[in-house]
């Protein structure tokens, strides 16, 4: 095995958010050397790893030239240059998730197409080149309300999507390639994260249920384990291995799912790296799903995905009507409570709907964790000055 610990190996990161920073904690616990590209110079990642790198991740260029100064090239967002990443493949660099995979992930559209090809389990859709054809649509009965919309590239945090009700929901969309899904019924949004090396070793977290914020759709809270039975936990996991499987992906993929009203299990989408809904086991797991993903690209040992005690992650997101330099305010009030774990992501303007941290509730009881979940998100407001 190639010494990776305190050594001259170098591990790059496209991308330096939150998602970053939370890995370099990993690659530090390890000492393991971690270079970073990023398009900001304030980036979470910029002042605390190994290597900071200013570049555009979407650029050719940049990608590339990064590319050729790490031993192992790995994501924490998925929107990157992936003709960059097939040639560093070609060149020898080894590249987890593969150039192939974040291809297929990248555009919604092509990602449904894949999952209808592979006989995974999904809403029915429509693919439209440019959202003005929707009108088109619904005017000659192809189409018909209510559905969802989705812009096929760059969504991300509950932009990029929208419920659509009446023709009035159509007007302002953006143009572009998008696709149009049929509204399913569901009693729970669902989510497992699947881990898998380059040696084929494959492992499954427990399943997570997750609870939206109504107007910014964003995730308000992840719970695992999720509050069902156990028969459909089962379910969801084979599903999530399924897809992980028909990707042949390597590093974690997070796999969103619909419980339908009678318990079957649809696959949303996927994204393939470190997840919101797996934020809670830093504190919950075993093996943290940032650990997990260090692990993965290194091809070394899984570790264990099992929690050890039950446990809930609410967002810190900017409250409406606050732009600027950030304030957490009442912080000390819930870092009174037990089992409470504030994470904050290091960006310094608040905005609305911004995510700029997470707090995570770890209690023997999962309806425990939830009423102390349910007064921490009372209690802390991300504000400005």
């Amino acid at each position: 095995m190639k010494n990776y610990f305190s050594s001259d190996f170098k591990l790059g990161v496209l991308g330096g958010g939150q998602l970053g920073k939370m890995l370099l904690a990993e690659t530090q616990k390890y000492d393991i050397y971690t270079a970073i590209l990023d398009g900001s110079n304030d980036a979470p990642c910029a002042q605390i790893c190994n290597e900071f790198h200013l570049g555009n991740l979407m650029d050719f260029d940049d990608v590339y030239k990064f590319g050729k100064t790490v031993d192992v090239l790995t994501i924490e967002i998925e929107h990157v240059n992936v003709n960059a990443l097939e040639k560093l493949e070609a060149e020898g660099i080894k590249v987890y998730p593969s150039s192939k995979t974040l291809r297929k992930i990248q555009n919604k559209a092509t990602q449904k197409l894949f999952f209808q090809d592979h006989n995974i389990p999904t809403a029915e859709f429509s693919r439209f080149a440019f959202s003005s054809e929707i009108n088109e649509a619904l005017k000659h009965g192809g189409l018909s309300l209510p559905f969802v919309w989705k812009s096929a590239q760059f969504g991300y945090d509950g932009t990029g999507v929208k419920i659509i009700k009446s023709e009035n929901d159509l007007i302002n969309l953006p143009h572009g390639e998008c696709i149009t899904e049929q509204l399913i019924p569901f009693k729970n949004e669902l989510a497992v994260i699947v881990a898998r090396n380059p040696s084929g070793e494959i492992k499954t977290y427990p399943v997570v249920e997750m609870e939206f914020h109504p107007e910014a759709n964003q995730v308000e809270y992840v719970i695992c384990p999720a509050r069902i039975d156990e028969k459909v936990a089962k379910k969801a996991q084979e599903v999530a291995l399924k897809v992980a499987d028909s990707f042949k992906h390597v590093g974690l993929l997070a796999v969103e799912m619909f419980q339908t009203e009678e318990d079957e299990i649809i696959v949303n989408e996927v994204a393939p790296r470190t997840h919101n809904s797996g934020h809670y086991s830093i504190e919950a797991s075993y093996t943290s799903q940032f650990e997990q993903h260090l692990r993965t690209v290194l091809d070394l040992p899984l570790g264990n995905t099992q929690n050890k005690v039950a446990g809930i992650m609410v967002n810190l997101v900017g409250e409406e009507g606050y732009n600027g330099d950030v304030i957490y305010e009442n912080i000390e009030n819930i870092m009174k409570i037990d089992g409470v774990t504030p994470h904050i992501y290091g960006k310094k303007q608040t905005r609305p709907f911004r995510k700029m941290g997470h707090v995570t509730i770890i209690n023997k009881d999962i309806n425990k964790a939830r009423e102390i979940a349910a007064e921490v998100k009372k209690t802390i407001k991300v504000i400005s000055k």
